[in-house]
């Protein structure tokens, strides 16, 4: 019975470390997906008067953004607009 009991411990152990291993995977997977597409964030390749990617805190020079997906112009505006201080 002792036996038949620690067969099933060592399942059960393989088990779940079977199924943690997608979970593992998960934050890596997520992490790429925290950006908001163009639509999400409202992006267009025009100003919104005075303001500008150029201009915002979340701009990565040449063309890109923390917050949103995809090449984006320093000409171009988003509603996640932070301007710079």
């Amino acid at each position: 019975m002792a036996k038949q009991q620690s067969e099933r411990s060592r399942r059960t152990l393989i088990r779940v470390a079977i199924a943690g291993i997608p979970a593992a995977r998960l934050p890596r997977t997520a992490a790429a997906s925290d950006k908001m597409t163009k639509p999400q964030a409202e992006y267009r390749d025009t100003p919104n008067g005075i303001y500008s990617c150029g201009l915002c805190t979340l701009f990565v020079a040449p063309d890109g953004c923390k917050v949103v997906e995809g090449a984006i112009s320093k000409d171009g505006w988003c509603k996640a607009f932070a301007a710079v201080d």
